[in-house]
């Protein structure tokens, strides 16, 4: 499973509107930026409690491409 697909796995469990989730990879020269969008009223589910939910998928996501020997960073958009 590539690191998109990641993303879009744990947003689309998160969610009351799994079908409009929407994540976009930008490759950059040093970073890989992924844009997550998700449907109106689901912002919340997916940022959490004081930025929680949103802390910990930006954690393992960071862990993961650090794995494989790049950086990530997770942009969450409505």
């Amino acid at each position: 499973m590539n690191m998109k697909d990641f993303v879009e796995f744990i947003a689309k469990h998160l969610v009351d509107k799994p079908d409009e989730v929407d994540v976009t990879e930008v490759e950059g020269e040093r970073v890989t930026v992924y844009e997550l969008r998700v449907g109106e009223g689901d912002l919340g589910k997916v940022i959490g409690k004081r930025g929680q939910t949103a802390k910990s998928i930006r954690t393992l996501l960071a862990a993961a491409s650090a794995k494989a020997g790049k950086r990530a960073v997770l942009e969450i958009l409505e």
